[in-house]
């Protein structure tokens, strides 16, 4: 038999016969990676150790120490929860079953399981784990596998295959008496499969076309042991205490309304945190030298069609008729701030310009999608255009970067930064694209910033920086982001006056740092988990009487601490001081002052701090300074004592 050369991970190079199995050559490369192989990857693609070495290819033994290895047995676990199902519920029509974050998801029609099952569910899925099925990968014809599912009445997998136009050939899976359309790879058996638990339930469509059947969609969560599944769990339950609707209910920072579905109604303790956020942005914006504008919320359709979302968005944006005109609610301030721009002639002196909205924008989103501030439909952004001459750019990309740097880290966020690239369907051309993309690259590798690249995710009409927001239990959040963008300034026809008095276009970065000042506001909240620091808590000092006697005294030192700026309430209700402070605690005020004969007769305030259990004396002179200091320095914790 011919020889075959394949090249390892770490560049070494290794020679088996022919017709060897990748099995078979992790097992030759040592006992304990044949018995932890799962998979492999061969030039990037991931294969069944059941296939057999390809000659010259890059190879890597996948493992469940690896995230692509994981994977693999997470798709596994998809088709044993399917053979689970099937074996429950007979008659049930699988759809699909792909990975997702943590875990997997499978869709079925025809079956009346519900959150009371789950348990049978898991049972099942647990003899088969147990049963240790082989899982064989099988090549059909077209013809054959068509025939396969029509006889299983497998309607969904029929319409796959009919979609597969250029395949000639059909990939299965089997374990015992259970087959799968799928392209795999998968474990070579079903007692590989660890760590798994069924989590919910939902609604979906077919193909996700709300004009097609109504499927029922079986989420898990799977990990490669038993530890990362119950700290999973764990955060799952953080998560739930966390949760930011529950929270906002709690401490009246805001509500949902079916009249109003996808779109915050902020209360007053949410109006104090949000005109907090955007004053603090406000003034470090001012510094920087931008100027705030207000755009329209609603825009003629002649003006999308030139920036080119009427093309490219326009099934996400709210259209209405306006003296037989079409206009659109805007989903984002671009265009609003191109004619503010365009509005007058501009010199290379001038530039850059930097304009900043608080704008109003609405999306449309499928209502299956939308979920408490993290997706809405209707929110504010905090944009900013930064008009400037090309050899400007990279200068003002560091200055946003320092911007946004000093921002996040006021609330205590490590973040991760991805480099999106061009994108399929993009405007403009391949130099301009090139130039973008080589500025933004030129940035962040001058400034030492480690960044993932992230092909083919750029907007529509240039590259972009994101910023993913690390929160207190570890979820990572897109919210910062920049795009530099050379196709709107051409489509509006921006100039300047150059130096040589000849007409040059502007480079345009778009900018946000919130992100969506709504959704910051909800992931600000599960962070603290409704503890928010000093200077940004709706109320920061609730005044308490000791009883009816002391009620002048409280309601002067309200008047006191609310005089140099503190949101302050009043607690005079006739009832005990303990259950008043514990009140206190369960709204979360950073602090509750106590007021009785003592504190009268000494002029000083007892005070309990969030969190803490112990009353602490101090000056109310000396207090206040302290919480000045506080708000100056914006300390993430409570530090007066």
């Amino acid at each position: 038999m011919t020889d075959c050369m394949i090249r390892l991970k770490d560049g070494s190079t290794r020679t088996v016969v022919a017709g060897t199995t990748y099995a078979q050559l992790a097992a030759g490369m040592g006992p304990r990676l044949a018995k932890e192989a799962v998979a492999v990857k061969v030039d990037g693609v991931s294969l069944d150790l059941a296939r057999e070495v390809v000659p010259g290819g890059q190879v890597e033994i996948l493992t469940l120490r690896d995230l692509e290895g994981v994977n693999v047995m997470r798709h596994t676990n998809a088709h044993v929860m399917a053979q689970a199902v099937a074996r429950l519920f007979p008659g049930t029509k699988l759809a699909i079953g792909p990975v997702i974050d943590n875990g997997f998801y499978y869709d079925f029609s025809d079956c009346a399981f519900t959150v009371e099952d789950l348990p049978k569910i898991e049972h099942e899925m647990n003899q088969i784990i147990q049963a240790d099925y082989p899982i064989i990968r099988e090549v059909l014809s077209r013809d054959q596998a068509i025939k396969l599912f029509s006889e299983r009445a497998q309607r969904f997998k029929v319409e796959l295959i009919h979609e597969l136009a250029q395949a000639d050939t059909i990939t299965v899976y089997r374990q015992g008496e259970f087959v799968d359309l799928c392209r795999g790879p998968h474990l070579p058996s079903t007692g590989r499969v660890k760590a798994f638990k069924l989590t919910s339930i939902a609604g979906a469509y077919w193909r996700g076309d709300s004009s097609r059947e109504q499927l029922t969609r079986l989420y898990a969560i799977s990990f490669a042991k038993k530890s990362d599944l119950d700290e999973h769990l764990r955060l799952l339950e953080e998560a739930k205490r966390r949760d930011h609707r529950r929270l906002g209910r709690e401490l009246d920072l805001s509500m949902f309304s079916e009249d109003a579905p996808g779109m915050p109604i902020f209360l007053q303790n949410g109006m104090h945190i949000r005109n907090e956020l955007e004053n603090f942005e406000r003034s470090l914006q001012s510094v920087q030298g931008y100027n705030e504008v207000k755009t329209p919320v609603i825009l003629n359709k002649r003006l999308w069609e030139q920036s080119g979302h009427w093309s490219h968005y326009k099934e996400n944006m709210y259209i209405t008729q306006v003296d037989g005109d079409d206009f659109a609610l805007k989903p984002m301030n671009c265009p609003g701030h191109m004619l503010i721009y365009k509005n007058q002639q501009h010199s290379y002196r001038e530039l850059p310009i930097r304009i900043a909205e608080y704008g109003h924008v609405h999306r449309h989103e499928l209502s299956g999608t939308l979920g408490g501030m993290m997706r809405v439909r209707s929110f504010t952004q905090d944009d900013a255009h930064l008009f400037c001459r090309p050899d400007q750019i990279e200068s003002e990309l560091k200055e946003v970067i320092y911007l946004i740097d000093k921002i996040y880290s006021v609330f205590g966020f490590s973040y991760q930064i991805e480099l999106s690239t061009r994108p399929d369907g993009s405007l403009g051309s391949d130099e301009l694209w090139e130039q973008a993309e080589s500025a933004l690259q030129n940035v962040l590798d001058e400034s030492g910033i480690e960044y993932h690249v992230n092909p083919g995710d750029g907007a529509f009409y240039g590259p972009k920086i994101d910023f993913h927001i690390q929160d207190a239990i570890g979820r990572m959040w897109q919210c910062a982001t920049v795009q530099l963008d050379f196709q709107l300034p051409e489509r509006f026809e921006l100039e300047y006056i150059a130096e040589d008095n000849q007409r040059r276009r502007p480079v345009v970065i778009h900018r946000a740092i919130f992100g969506s000042v709504d959704r910051f506001i909800g992931i600000l909240t599960e962070h603290f988990s409704g503890a928010f620091p000093f200077w940004l808590a709706p109320v920061q000092v609730r005044v308490a009487s000791m009883s009816d006697d002391f009620v002048a005294d409280a309601r002067d030192m309200v008047s006191k601490l609310q005089s140099v700026g503190f949101r302050v309430d009043l607690d005079t209700r006739p009832e005990k001081i303990g259950y008043k402070i514990r009140e206190a605690q369960v709204k979360k005020i950073p602090y509750t002052l106590v007021i009785g004969e003592k504190e009268r007769s000494g002029r000083i305030v007892s005070i309990r701090k969030y969190g803490q259990r112990d009353l602490h004396e101090m000056a109310l002179d000396t207090f206040i300074e302290r919480l000045k200091k506080e708000v100056a320095n914006k300390a993430l914790l409570t530090d007066a004592n």
